[in-house]
């Protein structure tokens, strides 16, 4: 259920697998993504399991309502009754509030400073990365105290550099932006590498502390791939701060 989590100084880092849930076919098992066609029950069931896995309180985690943009909303809390926004990144300064990146392929972006007490949780596919929605993020946490040189950094499983394939065009697009995208498939054509994209983004804001997982969604079976598989399930990464 919960295939990597890490705490740091207080800070808090989970991202799941595909496994323990209660989703059926082709969303099987775990599917934490209210918009992907499965049951909404089984949603509300499996965010549950995936919460008090965690020690956390379901009613206590802030989803987005992600568009492969950069806008970033500040929160203090859920959403309540109110339309959740259409973000790609959300940030807090309220210690014990999980907030929640939903990922099939892009990259999970699970940020804090933990003196400070401000978290970050970003939605970064290869458009929201061209567009700085992480750099955006680490400016919103900054605005709220945060430092850089103390912020932790962890990027969760994605689609690797060797199997993200695109038109040789949109290659030299996105690497016009960030040179640190530009890949290259197993194959030997023309692909983008997201995650190297926002390692090399936050290391230019000041941000040292900073690990990937090794996990490429394309080639695990463990986990969700909308490149794979088209129709699937969504995968989701954590964080919050004691």
């Amino acid at each position: 259920m919960i295939g990597q989590r890490e705490s740091v100084s207080g800070a808090h880092f989970a991202f799941t697998d595909r496994w323990g849930g209660v989703s059926a076919a082709p969303y099987e098992e775990l599917n934490l993504g209210g918009a992907v066609g499965d049951d909404p029950g089984a949603v509300t069931a499996n965010r549950e399991l995936a919460a008090k896995s965690l020690g956390l309180d379901p009613a206590r985690v802030v989803w987005m309502n992600q568009v492969h943009g950069n806008d970033v909303a500040v929160v203090d809390g859920p959403w309540g009754e109110d339309p959740v926004p259409r973000v790609d990144a959300i940030v807090t300064a309220r210690r014990g509030l999980a907030l929640a990146v939903l990922t099939a392929d892009c990259t999970p972006v699970l940020l804090a400073d933990p003196v400070a007490g401000v978290a970050a949780a970003a939605h970064a596919g290869r458009p929201g990365m061209v567009a700085g929605v992480v750099p955006a993020a680490v400016r919103a946490m900054m605005d709220l105290g945060a430092d850089p040189s103390r912020i932790v950094a962890r990027t969760g499983p994605a689609v690797c550099g060797r199997c993200y394939e695109v038109p040789g065009e949109m290659r030299a697009e996105v690497a016009a932006v960030e040179p640190a995208a530009h890949a290259e498939t197993s194959w030997g054509t023309p692909a983008v590498d997201v995650t190297a994209g926002v390692h090399a983004q936050l290391a230019r804001l000041g941000v040292h502390d900073r690990e990937q997982s090794p996990v490429c969604t394309r080639e695990s079976g463990d986990h969700f791939s909308y490149r794979r598989d088209r129709t699937t399930g969504r995968l989701a990464g954590y964080v919050w701060l004691d």
